[in-house]
């Protein structure tokens, strides 16, 4: 069978360079004798892979000698309650709540101290970004949390919330690596890679090194302390070892792309197709604001349940897959992450067109 245009909010899909040669190294690492899921982490030649990975994704992100990456494990919803057992000194966080996942990552802080919701866009089904240029930001709070990019919904904060010089702490999990990043406006971001960068089992964290202290709150879990994988240099215990791996395949990939600006420049273009296309339709519209579209996550819907399920049957069965929209929301969703070629969403496009015109 040949391969389908995955569409998948995460996992999702990899450039086929990528699995190709992963397929190549899967019985022989570079001569080794073994696959490298096989691999101890202890070994010369997991060190070099691993190493190899955070000097690629420093490169790619331009990342300051004074932030240090951990690739961890948990997926990002477990940064959800370490994100407050490390950084919540004084026990009060402000979140900016744009999503689904910003609203668990809020309800998770709430456990450990005082979450105030500043913002949030809830009101119409998080269907835009609110105006964060003035927030009520508390004088204690030990930081300032938003989701970037919101999968489920669409959104994409265009412009960074003002924290009125409180620390920013960001989910990328589905912008990653899309767009040139300034590091050094976070103290901390992070994202699950199953979107725009590896298979599912790790979240890479960027952190400020002066975050990185033994003070967290009483009853933080060994394995839930940044300074410990710091320390360890994210090798405290067994890491997800082949998923790290991938990872360091794709950041090579992306190197030879041309890296983020480039990326950055592909996906307006891919994203710009789809939703000319939406913007023209008849039967199709898209949900989300314009000025807080989503290059990553476009939703979009016809307005009926009964023609959104046809469409999603019609175009699975001819190979446009996983456009089902999540089901908080319902429609369709497109989810465009940077290996999804150009092809693949004219192609779907070229698709929406026909069965527009069969079910006008």
């Amino acid at each position: 069978m040949s391969r389908v245009y995955n569409f998948s909010a995460g996992p999702a899909v990899l450039p086929e360079e990528v699995l190709k040669e992963a397929a190549e190294e899967m019985l022989d690492y570079r001569g080794c004798g073994m696959s490298v899921m096989e691999m101890s982490h202890r070994s010369k030649a997991y060190e070099t892979i691993i190493q190899e990975a955070e000097a690629d994704l420093r490169e790619l992100m331009n990342i300051p000698d004074n932030y240090r990456v951990l690739f961890l494990q948990g997926g990002a919803s477990q940064q959800f309650a370490m994100i407050p057992m490390n950084l919540m000194k004084n026990r009060v966080a402000d979140y900016i709540v744009t999503g689904q996942w910003a609203k668990k990552a809020y309800q998770e802080a709430c456990i450990y101290g005082k979450a105030n919701k500043i913002a949030s866009s809830e009101d119409k089904m998080f269907s835009y970004i609110p105006d964060c240029s003035d927030l009520p930001i508390s004088e204690d709070a030990d930081y300032v949390y938003i989701c970037e990019n919101n999968t489920i919904y669409g959104t994409k904060f265009k412009t960074l919330p003002n924290t009125k010089g409180k620390t920013l702490v960001s989910d990328v999990s589905s912008c990653f690596l899309s767009e040139p990043v300034d590091v050094t406006k976070y103290g901390l971001i992070y994202g699950g890679v199953q979107k725009n960068i590896g298979p599912a089992g790790v979240v890479i964290v960027i952190i400020r090194e002066d975050l990185i202290t033994e003070d967290v709150l009483p009853g933080t879990p060994t394995m839930l302390k940044y300074k410990i994988h710091a320390d360890n240099k994210s090798l405290y215990n067994t890491p997800p070892a082949y998923g790290i791996y991938i990872c360091g395949k794709v950041f090579k990939w992306l190197k030879k792309q041309g890296g983020l600006e480039a990326m950055k420049e592909y996906n307006e273009r891919k994203a710009k197709v789809l939703y000319d296309f939406l913007d023209g339709s008849g039967l199709f519209r898209g949900t989300v604001r314009k000025e807080d579209r989503s290059l990553m996550n476009v939703p979009f819907v016809t307005g009926s349940d009964e023609l959104d399920a046809k469409f999603v049957k019609e175009a699975t069965a001819a190979g446009f897959v996983n456009l089902k929209g999540h089901r908080t929301v319902g429609g369709m969703r497109a989810s465009i992450y940077n290996a999804m070629p150009i092809e693949g969403v004219e192609k779907l496009v070229e698709f929406m067109g026909k069965f527009e015109a069969g079910n006008a």
